[in-house]
């Protein structure tokens, strides 16, 4: 895929390739040589115990305030719910998803062997013997308005949004290779009632709330792949959520809903080659004032990339 040229943010504090440290450990070693599955920590005792990675959370006023954005705090035109084919299927040049449809209502899962909530099926996603069919109506649509806006979310706009860097903390599960962070057990939030990172900032909270609802979070990261050896990514949480793998859509939470889980099996992108570095790059939309869950749950090691790339940028 096409290597895309980050930028600074002026006021946020730049987090390179290499300067991540992982539970203590650097993982320079492991960025500048290049290391394949041969030289991967075989035991859990060995791994470290947690990942800090950086993104960018932005903040965005609600449709019914002055200058507020049209897609947060608005009701889709076909309901609440989870909708998919909402983005394009590869990013854009610069990074981002694509608007490529207002959604279509999932009426039911797409499912993997072990009772797991997978994407639809792609060309370029391999389907598994025990997978079930799910299905959507494709005469409910309306799960956000129109291309220009949507191009707002996850990029930098002046008068529009307010970015600032956002930390999280995934911690290993003892005795696993399982890293997770959830709003539920994280210090940070567990006080908070969910995943609410500019709370009293920026925008300042939600009207008559003290909560902020109405903010979009983007991560950019990077791991080494090693084949078989069951590496995957799941996401649990409200409201849209996509993840895109060397470019490639593999999870696709779309709409204003309660909590949606989707996993994707590393080994099921059959174009991935054991030992080589991709991107892995997340994307989260929180859009409406009842709840904000956020659960991320992976057995890679993630690393950092610098921060993501941003546009219109202000003093």
């Amino acid at each position: 895929m096409q290597q895309h040229t980050m930028n600074t943010i002026k006021g946020l504090t730049k987090v390179g390739a290499l300067a991540l440290v992982v539970g203590g450990i650097s993982t320079m070693s492991i960025a500048e040589t290049g290391s394949t599955n041969e030289d991967t920590v075989e035991s859990s005792d060995e791994l470290p115990e947690s990942i800090v990675l950086t993104g960018i959370v932005r903040d965005f006023r609600e449709r019914s305030e002055e200058a507020g954005h049209p897609d947060f705090e608005r009701r889709p035109s076909s309901g609440f719910g989870h909708y998919v084919g909402m983005v394009a299927e590869e990013l854009s040049e610069d990074g981002k998803p694509v608007m490529a449809s207002t959604g279509v209502k999932l009426t039911r899962n797409w499912r993997n062997a072990q009772g797991q909530n997978i994407m639809r099926p792609t060309s370029y996603i391999a389907q598994w013997d025990g997978d079930t069919a799910g299905s959507v109506d494709t005469t409910k649509t309306g799960a956000s308005t129109a291309p220009e806006a949507f191009d707002q979310w996850f990029r930098s706009v002046h008068g529009v949004n307010l970015p600032q860097a956002l930390e999280l903390t995934l911690v290993r599960q003892e005795g696993s290779n399982v890293y997770t962070f959830d709003d539920k057990q994280d210090p940070e939030y567990i006080n908070k009632g969910g995943f609410f990172p500019v709370n009293g900032e920026l925008y300042g909270n939600s009207d008559g709330n003290n909560k902020n609802f109405h903010f979009t979070f983007e991560l950019q990261t990077e791991f080494t792949y090693e084949a078989d050896t069951g590496m995957s990514f799941k996401f649990t949480g409200d409201d849209d959520v996509w993840v895109f793998i060397d470019g490639r859509l593999v999870i696709d939470i779309g709409g204003v809903h309660s909590a949606v889980s989707q996993t994707i099996d590393l080994d099921r992108l059959e174009w991935l080659q054991d030992g080589r570095t991709y991107k892995l790059s997340f994307f989260f939309a929180e859009r409406h004032r009842t709840q904000s869950n956020f659960r991320i749950e992976t057995t890679m090691i993630l690393r950092d990339v610098e921060l993501p790339p941003t546009a219109a940028l202000y003093d």
